[in-house]
């Protein structure tokens, strides 16, 4: 497995993955309740692929596993008093996290946020932050199996759930 930033000429070959992994997740007693074409949505992940911050796992050229990195949290994260001080630039965010349903279970996941975590720590960041929607037990289980401490949950908005409670986490670096 390789992981690296996606690139321009990737994006169908990124959004068909995502579109596997909303399929996959539909079958799922828990999931992470995406929609396709809302979250994440085709402006998301072009501006994502444009910023660098969208990287993907792939077995030779077939996407397995991709994520964003950015500093860019939900808008209620600033209504969280957050353990670790730290400015917006000091924190990696995680957000759209997914694996290929035919790869789950195989450590895929693990392997990502590994890697988020080795980048943060290369590029000085203080701490890696992450929310997940309540009840998305397999996602619980990854981040706190890795070290991320939950925090507390909120009431988030996104587009494809509405206002929802989701679990805060943080991996202080």
């Amino acid at each position: 497995m390789d992981i690296s930033k996606a690139t321009a000429d990737q994006y169908q070959n990124v959004r068909g993955f995502y579109y596997r992994v909303i399929d996959g997740i539909a079958e799922m007693t828990y999931g992470a309740g995406w929609i396709k074409d809302v979250y994440p949505s085709p402006e998301f992940l072009r501006k994502s692929i444009d910023n660098s911050e969208l990287f993907i796992a792939t077995e030779g050229k077939k996407i397995v596993a991709a994520m964003v990195l950015n500093h860019s949290g939900n808008d209620s994260y600033r209504e969280y008093s957050w353990p670790t001080a730290a400015a917006d630039f000091e924190v990696t965010v995680i957000h759209a996290l997914g694996v290929d349903p035919e790869k789950a279970g195989t450590g895929y996941g693990r392997k990502m946020v590994e890697y988020d975590i080795d980048t943060a720590r290369l590029n000085r960041q203080k701490v890696i932050r992450l929310d997940v929607l309540k009840g998305n037990v397999p996602a619980e289980r990854l981040y706190s199996g890795i070290g991320f401490r939950y925090l507390h949950t909120l009431p988030m908005y996104y587009a494809d759930t509405g206002w929802t409670d989701f679990e805060l986490y943080e991996y202080v670096l």
